[in-house]
């Protein structure tokens, strides 16, 4: 298994591309089973996640090509064709559904499209339980009819998915997506209600209108569908990684860098931007995405409450709590979304940070330096928070079960030592227990 070793103190300086959204490109894959004919995605990130989800379409029929890429070694901009001229298999089984919880976005699709789904329960990391409930009732509206059985969803209808209203009782990304591919093949008009307003939601409807979908109210919290007959194909980029965008944001913060972001939209993430602000950095737009320079300036501690977006995302709350660990001040951190997001304090306290948890709260004490520590990442964005401690800490951090870091980051390693960063992957030559 790989680790990641750290040498920190040094300051980041150069620049950065960001690629495709990661939670964008799960959602529009799954998309393709919607239609007999080729979906072309552009910008596709070369993520473990990814791979799993191509795995998934394929054994549900659908033909793959990767046709060509862009510069950088091939390492952004990926495109991949998907074609379903015909789906040879409903059910999306255990051994790959576990592996990724974004799995159970082909559900609506596949209902959708073929009148019947079979899909075990999904996966993921281990940061709360995340039901599917709010998908199923989704769907239920639809005219499904859902059984849970063996660890898994059966789901089917009589002739075609029936418009209806659909009416979220709090916002779910993945529920909204589901519901929305579901309703593009329905009889009659959708109404979906308190619908998640996440650019990555906002893409899979942009391209779902490619496709010949008839949506309205996209970015919005009320999205209504009028259903089609059939969807044809299309060619549709990826929208730039606001997670990734925003990551290395705080990478150039924590390190009291300078950095410009490459590839990316400022609208996407003016949340962590205005919060970034106010602890100090200086955030500009440029010619080709962002710069975020710490050089001069002191952070500050800024309190944060995890929100729905455009609030502040969840996705960054392991990160912002490890800048807050350097800044001058103290801060709150408050996770309204997800109820085991805090596990990565004991790794971070290993370091040096000063951190008080009081339910869904964190206090966090700024120190003049953390210190280099042998850590161990307990899930995606927690494992990135601590590298981004270990960027600025003194001496050498490893970072033990980086495999989480792969399902969201593409050459993490490589995009920060090219700027600097005293980093690199080593395996693991321990002795298995």
């Amino acid at each position: 298994m790989d680790k990641i070793r750290i040498i920190g103190g040094t300051p980041l300086k150069g620049t950065i591309t960001i690629g495709g959204a990661k939670n964008a490109a799960l959602a529009l894959m799954p998309a393709c089973l919607l239609t007999d004919e080729t979906l072309t995605l552009c910008n596709l990130p070369h993520l473990v996640d990814i791979t799993t989800m191509a795995h998934l379409l394929g054994q549900h029929g659908v033909a793959m090509s990767m046709n060509g890429a862009a510069d950088n070694g091939g390492h952004t901009g990926r495109v991949l064709e998907l074609t379903a001229g015909e789906i040879t298999n409903t059910t999306a089984p255990y051994d790959l559904v576990r592996r990724m919880r974004a799995s159970v976005l082909v559900l609506g699709p596949l209902l959708a499209r073929c009148g019947r789904a079979r899909v075990s329960l999904p996966g993921g990391c281990a940061i709360g339980t995340r039901p599917v409930d709010l998908h199923l009732k989704a769907l239920e509206a639809l005219g499904a009819r859902i059984d849970l059985r063996e660890g898994y969803i059966a789901a089917e209808v009589t002739g075609r998915l029936r418009g209806g209203q659909i009416i979220f009782p709090q916002v779910t990304v993945g529920g909204t997506e589901n519901a929305l591919m579901a309703a593009a093949l329905a009889e009659g008009e959708t109404v979906i209600v308190n619908a998640a307003r996440e650019p990555e939601v906002s893409d899979l409807a942009n391209c779902l209108v490619a496709m010949g979908a008839d949506i309205a109210g996209i970015g919005t919290g009320t999205l209504r569908i009028r259903g089609v007959d059939r969807l044809h194909g299309a060619v549709y980029s990826v929208l730039p990684d606001r997670i990734e965008t925003a990551t290395y944001a705080l990478a150039a913060a924590i390190t009291r860098g300078n950095l410009e972001l490459v590839g990316t939209r400022a609208d996407l993430l003016e949340s962590v931007i205005k919060l970034l602000t106010e602890a100090g950095a200086r955030v500009t737009t440029t010619e080709r995405g962002l710069r975020v320079d710490a050089e001069t300036d002191a952070i500050v501690g800024v309190d944060i409450m995890t929100e729905p977006y455009p609030g502040f995302p969840t996705d960054m709350q392991a990160q912002w709590m490890a800048l807050m660990a350097t800044a001058a001040g103290a801060s709150m951190i408050t996770e309204t979304i997800f109820e085991n997001r805090f596990m990565h304090v004991p790794e971070l306290a290993r370091m040096g940070a000063r951190v008080n948890v009081h339910g869904a709260s964190a206090i966090v004490r700024g120190v003049p330096r953390l210190s280099g520590a042998p850590v161990m990442a307990t899930d995606l964005r927690a494992s990135v928070s601590l590298i981004l401690a270990g960027l600025a800490a003194e001496g050498e951090t490893v970072v033990n079960r980086v495999y989480h870091l792969d399902r969201g980051y593409e050459r993490v390693e490589a995009k920060l030592a090219a700027c600097g960063a005293v980093i690199e992957r080593v395996k693991d030559t321990s002795p298995a227990e």
